[in-house]
């Protein structure tokens, strides 16, 4: 479950708002001034998005660096044809 708080009731409620996460497995989403600033998450949730980042980050390196010679007119036709094929499966 995802529970959004403003920046004073986060602070005022740390305690509780970290129990939530750690034994309900439960998020907190932090608004300042109305718009989300940050989100409390459990540890393992944490480390997971991480890896992801960095797999994410290696993939991107490795793509930009496959497609280094090919011109970008080419690369985006090429990109705009598979999103075109990936639509029309589903």
């Amino acid at each position: 479950m995802v529970n959004e708080v403003n920046a004073v009731q986060f602070r005022q409620n740390l305690g509780e708002m970290l129990n939530q996460v750690q034994y309900r497995n439960d998020s907190i989403l932090i608004n300042k001034d109305g718009k989300p600033v940050a989100a409390l998450v459990d540890a393992q949730l944490f480390a997971r998005i991480r890896r992801m980042r960095e797999r994410f980050e290696q993939l991107g390196r490795r793509v930009s660096e496959a497609y280094a010679a090919v011109p970008v007119a080419e690369g985006m036709a090429e990109i705009e044809a598979a999103v075109a094929t990936e639509r029309s499966r589903g």
